[in-house]
């Protein structure tokens, strides 16, 4: 008879014999147990005592075996390889966004995302931050590829400007590669397009001395990947950005089966998305968002204006199919959203007729009822279009009575205070604005603990690397990784510029490289040094003065009157006294100052600037930018 081994045949108790004389001898014969492996087997007679005792022990023996081994990496690896694979993130650890890794072995290396972060309220004049560059130029030989996960702009918003200084392949699928190439083409780079790879999912493409295949996740973007990438060494997962969606927009749910595939071969590494470690079970399913959209859309009155992220094409998608079963005409505004929109388009992943939609300019020529409006602004930004149309300033659009926002975007970290600003300004104009009062307005792209878990249950990893977001999030995410089933000691908290080495026998630290921010003017498209930077943290903390005089060097005095200006310093009713005390340090400087210092005017002034920012510093508890124009006669 043929039995399946891993499925329990129940007999019932009450026909064992009680008296079974054989009941505690073994059957010698008896076959090994197999998992998952079909089996022939003799036909035994009915046990009874400790003999029916030994068997089921046995079984649960057998199982205890078998749990062990699918449950433990380390048997699935080659242990006698001499590969070895370097890790080194140069961005998008200890932080949210600059996403970008280098992964590489002694001959080759890969870029892995290439993003942008924001600056903060300190850096003057700064529009977008991204990584420091060093490291790619002292390897730059060894780089043969970039490989890009999704088109969100904190994992390709720095292209343009590593690819002035590196041209490589760059691989991904349709959409990511589009919105790099508008990149290109914003910064006079459209040859650059000859670069790019599109690649097919599940398909395994050589690269150098590595093999990648990209694998479909769900995001709060569409078609976002994680990636497994293999080597020598060994195969390394990387999650990208992800949540396990089961039923996205699109129909392309998370390819699980792909994560389960790898686990099953044996997985060195896996390097997963701790943004949302702090959550508790699952995120929500995009779906979620559209009941509440069919509540505000049959509830409105007026106009309808929407402003979310501009990826995030599904929550647009599901705004845009509301309004067109009301029978309301679509107008976009917003530089990044309009592309995005044209974009998603043209390469297939939106489906829309084009009479659906109207220009900014043809709003007024329908009724208010007809019309919905998807815009940019859901982060209050001062030049984005929503927050011109709150203060009646932009060109087309002016928000007023009966109009119903809806503010489809939780904020960022740091831009509390600019969404509080905007929701008031909005309502002062008469607005109706839907944001956190209601449950489902919004939902994350980034996975809960369970999503983790699920993941690194499939992955089934040796050595667990949680990357993407502060330190609290990736030390959260580890006590995930180890309530999982992976040792502490194959944990590893990593930070920016850190590079590690992994084998399979061990992961240790190797160096660190240099690495950092580099401040870009956007309206330029050019860096921006950081003493420039620098100087316009001073200057807004801290405050101005200029000092202009002419020292006459054979009478060792000053000739003529001292001009003295201070911003930022005193007030309009001290500036008089403050002017009279630096005429005095003036003074009594030319006075003490050494004849021979004289023949270097830049000598003089930094001396001076010395003089008075000690003055500064003692009476202000001040460190004012100090600016001396000494001419010496």
């Amino acid at each position: 008879m043929e039995e399946n081994i891993g499925q329990v045949q129940s007999k019932p108790v009450d026909n064992i014999p009680q008296n079974d004389t054989n009941a505690n001898k073994e059957n010698s014969n008896k076959p090994k147990e197999n998992v998952g492996k079909t089996v022939k087997q003799k036909k035994k007679p009915p046990v009874s005592g400790n003999g029916w005792a030994n068997d089921l022990r046995k079984t649960f023996d057998s199982n205890e075996r078998m749990h062990k081994e699918r449950l433990n990496p380390h048997n699935k690896l080659n242990l006698k390889t001499n590969g070895k694979i370097r890790i080194t993130p140069l961005g998008g650890l200890g932080e949210i966004g600059g996403n970008m890794m280098v992964i590489e072995t002694d001959k080759s290396a890969i870029i892995l995302d290439v993003g942008m972060s924001f600056p903060d309220d300190s850096m003057h004049g700064v529009d977008i931050l991204i990584p420091d560059f060093t490291y790619l130029r002292q390897i730059r030989s060894k780089i043969i590829a970039i490989v890009i996960t999704h088109a969100h702009e904190d994992h390709i918003g720095a292209m343009p400007y590593l690819f002035k200084e590196i041209q490589v392949p760059i691989y991904g699928t349709a959409l990511p590669l589009e919105m790099i190439g508008t990149k290109f083409d914003e910064h006079k780079m459209k040859q650059h397009r000859s670069y790019f790879r599109g690649i097919t999912k599940r398909k395994v493409i050589k690269i150098g001395e590595f093999e990648v295949e990209w694998m479909h996740i769900t995001h709060s973007i569409i078609d976002s990947s994680a990636l497994a990438i293999s080597c020598e060494a060994g195969t390394i997962i990387h999650t990208g950005d992800f949540k396990i969606d089961h039923t996205p927009i699109d129909g392309y749910p998370t390819d699980l089966q792909r994560f389960a595939h790898y686990g099953s071969k044996g997985v060195l590494a896996l390097l997963s998305d701790s943004t949302n470690s702090h959550s508790a079970g699952f995120t929500k399913s995009e779906k979620t968002v559209g009941p509440t959209f069919d509540m505000l859309f049959a509830k409105a009155k007026g106009r309808i204006i929407m402003s979310t992220f501009s990826s995030n094409l599904h929550r647009i998608v599901q705004a845009i199919d509301r309004a067109l079963e009301h029978n309301r005409k679509i107008c976009v505004i917003g530089r990044s959203m309009e592309k995005n929109i044209d974009v998603a388009l043209s390469l297939g992943y939106l489906k829309y007729p084009k009479d659906k939609f109207i220009e900014p300019h043809e709003v007024n020529k329908y009724p208010d009822k007809e019309v919905f409006i998807v815009t940019t602004g859901s982060q209050g930004e001062p030049m984005s279009a929503l927050f011109r149309m709150s203060i009646h300033e932009h060109r087309h659009i002016k928000i007023k009575p009966e109009d119903l926002v809806i503010l489809s975007a939780k904020a960022i970290p740091g831009n509390e205070g600019s969404v509080s600003a905007i929701i008031n300004q909005l309502q002062k104009a008469g607005a109706d604005v839907a944001y956190q009062n209601y449950d489902n307005i919004h939902v994350s792209g980034h996975a809960g603990q369970e999503e983790q878990k699920l993941i690194l249950r499939l992955v089934q990893p040796k050595f667990f690397i949680p990357v993407h977001g502060e330190y609290n999030h990736v030390r959260r995410h580890v006590q995930t990784g180890i309530d999982c089933g992976v040792l502490e000691r194959n944990t590893y908290i990593l930070s920016d510029g850190e590079q590690i080495e992994i084998t399979p026998k061990y992961l240790k630290k190797v160096k660190t490289v240099k690495t950092g921010k580099v401040y870009i003017d956007n309206q330029r498209n050019k860096k921006i040094s950081n003493g420039i930077v620098m100087d316009r943290q001073t200057m807004a903390n801290e405050g101005v003065i200029i000092i202009v005089a002419q020292i006459s060097e054979k009478e060792m005095k000053v000739n003529g009157p001292v001009r003295v200006s201070s911003f930022g310093l005193v007030d309009g009713k001290q500036e008089s006294y403050f002017v009279k005390e630096v005429e005095d340090i003036l003074a009594h400087f030319v006075d003490h100052i050494k004849e021979s210092l004289l023949q270097n005017h830049r000598a003089v002034e930094e001396e001076l600037r010395k003089v008075v920012r000690k003055h500064c510093i003692r009476k202000y508890r001040k460190y004012p930018m100090i600016v001396p124009t000494i001419i010496v006669e």
